[in-house]
């Protein structure tokens, strides 16, 4: 090797050493991987994997691995073969990640004694447990990888390990305990224990756990924090995809739908330059449930559909679209489905509440009933403000279909409150417009009015125009011409529109034959044989 070559292999190392991945990356590139030892082939590949391409991160981690094998350096050869498997597993080359995993496993064994690889070996069969929904086994490998890392005192392992034992714990219904795990995890990160790219995934893991059970309290904290990680770090690029995701669920969260939508956007590009496709669905179906509550109807099926063809199930957001298109069996079929599934504490968490709202908007409201305790009993378990609020909507909802009014405005009071305590303002409206709903029904008109022309301006402030119009068409003056109700007046207002019975239904959370009962009382008491005659009475007493 020559002075030059020294010069900058020297200098690459240098720039590894202060974290500019960048710099280091080029230096690496201009020496050529020829001419680099196989623990500088490590670091360059590590480097690579933060900046460059998922293509390349393999190809260079392989000349490591043969570099390390043909030197008889056996733990350093297996420790290669490991992240090669993860690097694999995560861009769903799921044959190779398996070959490489047996080659780990080959290398242990020869090994033999007790070392820090079995450790990393027995994460990754991990994986291959949680694949065929072993928990039992999962959890007991997960154990022998935390166990390792304390005992070889390899941080990254010990962290990965806890990080992990986090999220089975989770899924397993162990919320408290899953959770801390998931802190102690944060924890080693923030102090500067772990490798960078270790670092990153903890910070991925962990936010994406408290994500799946709506704690968004650990969410934004964690997010702003891998935000700054990422910020510190020039040319990163790995992360910096799953970063801009969390923060775009924190805007629709807090209702700033455009910025959420940008962000989205923005993390797309960056999977796709990572060659990440089921993070490219993630964005897609986050984006199509914005453009489902914008009422951009034909926008949200194409992303819904884009998320599908990227390996990612849309629902339970395409079932809710489905009940804004009318189409009420396709969204109940799509529930059934959903609710008949084999699904573990997490997902019912996820899929839960949208399963209410479709069956309440299909008319069955028994059928929702007992989602929305098994909601409640997850929210207690889990402790989520979030969850606790839509379990409470959830109950208000219900009991506002089933016809006691009264019963439900205690649960939707709850619901608001902790809606507003979230910083939540779109969940907050639609809980205020079912007040409102309430308020009407108990014959309190006044301040009916007033929760509705809130929720109104909400809706509004967020860009939800279809709540906006459905808070509208309730706003009726309280003297109603032709001795119709309130709700007669919401009927006849959509009708008059152009809506059909069943997009009516959907709008108002009825069933399709409440509405045909609701119009025929409508015809027999304006003296109307038709939906055009109807109409024409809506428009010429200002009820549209």
């Amino acid at each position: 090797m020559n002075r030059r070559t020294l010069d900058t292999v020297d200098t690459a190392a240098d720039h590894y050493a202060r974290g500019d991945w960048q710099a280091a990356y080029d230096a690496w590139s201009r020496t050529g991987p020829d001419a680099l030892s196989a623990a500088e082939l490590e670091c360059f590949a590590a480097a690579v994997g933060l900046v460059g391409t998922h293509d390349e991160v393999v190809a260079v981690r392989q000349r490591a691995f043969r570099a390390h094998e043909a030197a008889g350096d056996l733990h350093a050869a297996a420790g290669c073969a490991v992240r090669l498997s993860m690097d694999l597993a995560e861009h769903g080359e799921h044959a190779l990640a398996g070959g490489w995993a047996a080659r780990a496993a080959e290398l242990v064994d020869d090994i033999g004694a007790d070392c820090v690889e079995r450790g990393w070996l027995a994460f990754l069969l991990m994986f291959r447990a949680l694949g065929e929904g072993d928990l039992v086994e999962a959890e007991r490998l997960v154990h022998e990888a935390y166990d390792t890392g304390r005992r070889f005192h390899d941080a990254d392992l010990t962290a990965m390990g806890t990080c992990a034992r986090g999220r089975l714990s989770i899924m397993s219904g162990r919320f408290a305990e899953g959770l801390a795990q998931l802190d102690d995890a944060m924890v080693r990160v923030v102090a500067g224990e772990l490798s960078p790219v270790m670092a990153g995934h903890v910070y991925c893991t962990a936010i994406e756990g408290a994500q799946e059970v709506s704690d968004v309290g650990r969410v934004a904290e964690w997010t702003a924090a891998l935000e700054r990680w990422c910020d510190a770090q020039p040319g990163l690029l790995a992360f910096t995809g799953q970063c801009a995701v969390h923060r775009g669920q924190l805007m629709r969260l807090r209702g700033a739908w455009d910025d959420a939508l940008r962000e989205w956007s923005l993390a797309a590009e960056r999977y796709v330059a990572l060659g990440s496709t089921p993070a490219i669905g993630l964005t897609a179906l986050e984006t199509g449930d914005v453009l489902r509550l914008r009422g951009d109807l034909a926008g949200a099926d194409a992303a819904y559909q884009r998320a599908a063809d990227l390996g990612v199930d849309p629902q339970p957001g395409l079932a809710l679209l489905w009940q804004a298109q009318g189409r009420s069996a396709a969204s109940v079929a799509a529930v059934d489905r959903l609710l008949a599934s084999p699904a573990g504490p997490v997902e019912r968490c996820r899929t839960l509440p949208g399963s209410v709202e479709v069956l309440l908007a299909s008319g069955e409201v028994e059928r929702a009933r007992p989602l929305a305790l098994e909601l409640e009993s997850l929210a207690s378990a889990v402790g989520a403000v979030v969850l606790s609020a839509a379990a409470a909507l959830a109950h208000g909802a219900v009991e506002l279909a089933a016809g006691d009014a009264a019963g439900a405005l205690p649960y939707l009071r709850k619901a608001h409150q902790l809606w507003t305590q979230s910083s939540s303002p779109y969940d907050a409206a639609v809980t205020r417009l079912l007040v409102g709903r309430c308020l009407l029904a108990l014959g309190d008109t006044s301040s009916a009015q007033r929760e509705l022309a809130a929720a109104r301006a909400a809706f509004r402030q967020v860009g939800a125009a279809p709540m906006a119009d459905l808070a509208s068409s309730l706003l009726a003056p309280a003297s109603l011409p032709g001795g119709l109700t309130a709700r007669e007046v919401e009927v006849l207002r959509l009708v008059a529109s152009g809506r059909s019975n069943p997009q009516v239904a959907a709008e108002l959370v009825l069933s399709e034959k409440t509405v045909a009962r609701h119009l025929s009382n409508i015809f027999t008491k304006l003296d109307v044989a038709s939906r055009t005659a109807a109409a024409a009475y809506a428009f010429e007493h200002d009820l549209v």
